[in-house]
């Protein structure tokens, strides 16, 4: 005699069944968004270490503050200057500072050209605060050095307290660099460097001049641009 099998109790058939898809997409999302979260914090309160060493800070020239001129360091005495539109969030930048930032540092180390500092602020609404804190260490003799450990953690935030950090990594023992930087002092100069930037047709960053010739994007490699400079002294 065959055997009747019990009826299955409901409850239990509603225990079995599979996750939906539903389910699983939102399982996905909150993993997602705690990796999110985790990525977020490290970028916020990841400590400072300086990376990079470009020799001895150049001399700084024209410091920030006066408008209409950018952050110009180097020898005086060199006959060609290279004029850098940046912004410190512009991935961009990061690229060019990445491939070609050494090729330039040495260039003004050697005498062979200055280099003109011209920090704006569109790519994003950290950009000011970048900015106004690359014055502020410039105005304490750091601008070389600044911006170059900016680029060389791009991945992080930079708050205001990892910007500090880096002008003590950096030597800047200074109260009115922490003012400055948290007064957000180089306001006004920043627009004119920004009005500036619109006189001079830059449209987009990095903009490269080497003695007030724009050069071509193709150019902009450490090779394009030894070979201008060398072109442009003679």
């Amino acid at each position: 005699m065959s055997k009747t099998k019990p009826p299955v109790n409901p409850l239990l058939q509603s225990k079995r069944r599979r996750i939906g898809p539903g389910v699983i997409v939102v399982i996905v999302l909150v993993l997602a968004l705690g990796g999110g979260v985790g990525v977020q914090y490290w970028r916020s309160h990841s400590g400072v270490s300086v990376s990079s060493d470009s020799g001895p800070e150049p001399t700084t020239i024209t410091g920030p503050g006066t408008n209409g001129q950018g952050v110009k360091i180097g020898q005086a005495s060199a006959k060609v200057n290279i004029d850098l539109f940046i912004d410190f969030r512009c991935p961009h930048c990061e690229e060019f500072e990445s491939e070609s930032g050494s090729t330039i540092n040495q260039l003004v180390a050697d005498g062979t050209a200055t280099v003109t500092y011209w920090p704006l602020t569109f790519v994003s609404p950290d950009s000011p605060r970048l900015a106004n804190a690359f014055a502020a260490a410039a105005s304490n003799g750091k601008a070389q050095s600044y911006a170059n450990e900016i680029y060389a953690d791009f991945a992080k935030s930079w708050t205001d307290d990892q910007l500090l950090d880096l002008g003590k990594q950096l030597g800047i023992d200074d109260a009115k660099f922490e003012t400055a930087l948290k007064d957000n002092s180089y306001a006004g100069w920043l627009e004119s460097i920004g009005q500036e930037a619109t006189t001079r047709k830059v449209e987009g960053t990095p903009t490269v001049f080497v003695n007030d010739k724009m050069l071509a994007a193709d150019v902009l490699t450490p090779e394009g641009i030894q070979k201008a400079v060398i072109g442009a002294a003679g």
